[in-house]
């Protein structure tokens, strides 16, 4: 646990898209939480709230600033357009200052009661305390069903094992957060690169609320997106796999020609079916276009690392230092 003399001991990173309605609640009911904390001594807790807006089309950002004007420990960042919530929480690492950072929805399904759990967790020693939902009543069938089975693909195929039914809630230790900054990827998983990035990790288990206030900016084609973005960044295996696979084709191939040499040897020549014909081109030309588009994930994320364009840009900081 890193120990700092001035400045913040705990930084909250929100990001927030077309919340408006959202800010206000959020600010009520966290404030009082984070305002209860205090240091082993005693002493209260220094605290700052970043947001980061992630090109939200309506008054998010003016309900912000009426929030720092009532609060100057609230601040916030301004994306110049919607990165995507991997680069605004990318963008709200940057620029947090505390020793202790927890990214936290502004939806509340995420309680921020529990953050006074993680940060007793952060002071016997560990640098990571995730949060672990006890379950997933509040998601639908088909969500919760996709969510299992990603966690388990994504487990199986990556070394770089991500804990069950842990979003990005958690809480990061300094040392961590200096070591997600300086990683270069454009194309970014957060939760694969917190947990790349290794330390000792503890968890937290927590109920997860239904969302009281707004929409979620999430549908499944996004999800599915960020299944993709996550297993294609950190693992080769989807590549590897069609070499297997082409041999075994390839085998399987040599073996039906050795079939057909001896029946025509011992039986003389027939003519071949034409569905049987339809069937093997069909499948063939099915698994080559498949594997060009395993290969063509991984071609376009190297066209975006090679291109070295910035994860996100600011537009307007509110309150605090650069």
């Amino acid at each position: 646990m890193s120990v700092s003399a001035a400045g913040p001991r705990l930084s909250m990173i929100v990001p927030v898209k077309d919340e408006e309605a959202a800010i206000g609640p959020f600010v009520a009911r966290i404030t009082p939480v984070l305002d209860a904390l205090r240091e082993p001594d005693g002493a209260p807790l220094i605290w700052e709230i970043l947001f980061v807006d992630d090109g939200s089309d309506d008054a998010t950002l003016a309900a912000i600033w009426t929030a720092h004007h009532a609060d100057p420990r609230i601040r916030a960042l301004s994306l110049s357009r919607n990165f995507g919530k991997e680069a605004a929480l990318s963008a709200g690492l940057d620029n947090v200052r505390g020793d202790a950072v927890v990214p936290i929805d502004v939806d509340l399904q995420d309680p921020p009661e529990v953050i006074g759990q993680m940060l007793d967790r952060w002071r016997e020693g560990f640098e990571v305390v995730y949060g672990v939902r006890r379950d997933r009543q509040t998601d639908s069938l088909p969500k919760r069903m996709t969510a299992e089975f990603y966690y388990r693909a994504h487990n199986w195929l990556s070394s770089d094992k991500i804990p069950e039914h842990a979003g990005d809630f958690r809480l990061l230790d300094r040392k961590v957060v200096e070591v997600i900054k300086v990683m270069p990827e454009r194309n970014r998983f957060m939760k694969g690169l917190f947990a790349w990035s290794g330390f000792r990790q503890a968890a937290v288990e927590y109920d997860r609320a239904e969302r009281a206030v707004g929409t979620t900016k999430f549908n499944y084609w996004k999800l599915w997106t960020l299944a993709i973005d996550g297993i294609t960044s950190a693992s080769t295996v989807p590549l590897r796999v069609w070499s297997y696979l082409g041999s075994l084709i390839a085998l399987f191939a040599l073996i039906y020609a050795g079939y057909v040499f001896v029946r025509t040897v011992l039986y003389g020549a027939d003519v071949a079916g034409y569905p049987s014909l339809m069937v093997a081109t069909l499948f063939l030309g099915g698994v080559q276009l498949i594997s060009l588009g395993v290969l063509g994930e991984y071609v376009g994320r190297i066209l975006v690392e090679v291109k070295h364009r910035p994860i996100y840009v600011v537009r307007e900081r509110i309150g605090g230092e650069d």
